[in-house]
């Protein structure tokens, strides 16, 4: 009769067992407290977030793309951002194929292509959330990062969690950060909140399972300010010199990604 193994044999054959095939056994305790600590640490960045009425920022995003050759590239990208609260933006991004500023002062929204000289504008009063819902809904921006600024930043960013994880400390920029790791069904996502009395944002990754080669876009925020002053005329749109109106559907060549490129 073959002898019963004790259970710590049993239990160093499963740890070899795990170790050989990437496992990691985290006691269901254990994995209930990283739940709990990460959401907490989001929910404070969060509210911290939501309560800044005006917020200036300056960032670096970049945003990666597979071909039809299953080739993986990235495109980069950097920007400005301010808001004020509850309806006002002025942002821009410059990359390698596109010079872009966008305005919206709580009545009219407009995307002006600098590189074109030319500009779309639209009529849409109300907030800044039911701008983006409005931008994604209608015009297929999708702005990912846009999330981390609305007035309801944690309920957005929550749904359809099904696994949060308190990663540990890393450092962006040379600022320490609390590293915060969540899975969706479709996506993985990330993001470094900064330690301290000052939980904003640092970094931002998100990663596209279902996609083939799983790209990755990914936004890090350099300055973040909340104490500039404003000027009143700073998110209505002048037109320059000779810049022509057109339809949204003729403002061509104003993505992060050129045109051409299998997504």
């Amino acid at each position: 009769m073959k002898p019963v193994a004790s259970r710590s044999a049993i239990g160093r054959q499963i740890a070899v067992i795990a170790l050989l095939f990437g496992m990691t056994l985290i006691p269901a305790a254990h994995a209930q407290s990283q739940d709990d600590g990460a959401k907490k640490l989001l929910k404070t960045m969060s509210d911290y977030v939501a309560s800044q009425k005006n917020i200036s920022i300056v960032y670096d995003s970049d945003i990666e793309v597979i071909t039809a050759e299953l080739q993986k590239i990235q495109f980069a990208s950097s920007g400005q951002l301010q808001i004020s609260r509850p309806d006002k933006v002025h942002a821009s991004r410059t990359g390698g194929y596109a010079d872009v500023e966008f305005y919206f002062d709580g009545k009219t929204f407009t995307f002006y292509g600098k590189h074109l000289n030319a500009f779309a504008q639209s009529q849409s009063v109300g907030s800044i959330d039911q701008l983006v819902d409005r931008l994604r809904g209608e015009y297929f921006v999708e702005a990912p990062g846009a999330d981390l600024l609305l007035s309801n930043v944690y309920d957005k960013l929550i749904e359809d969690v099904i696994d949060a994880k308190h990663i540990g400390l890393g450092v962006i920029d040379g600022v320490e950060c609390e590293h915060l790791a969540f899975r969706n069904l479709d996506v993985d996502w990330q993001v470094w909140v900064e330690v301290g009395a000052r939980p904003i944002p640092r970094k931002y990754v998100i990663t596209s399972k279902a996609v083939t080669g799983a790209p990755q876009y990914t936004l890090r925020i350099k300055d973040w300010k909340t104490d500039a002053a404003t000027a009143a005329d700073a998110f209505a749109f002048k037109p320059p010199a000779g810049a022509k109106k057109v339809e949204f559907k003729e403002l061509a060549n104003v993505d992060e990604v050129p045109a051409g490129v299998v997504r």
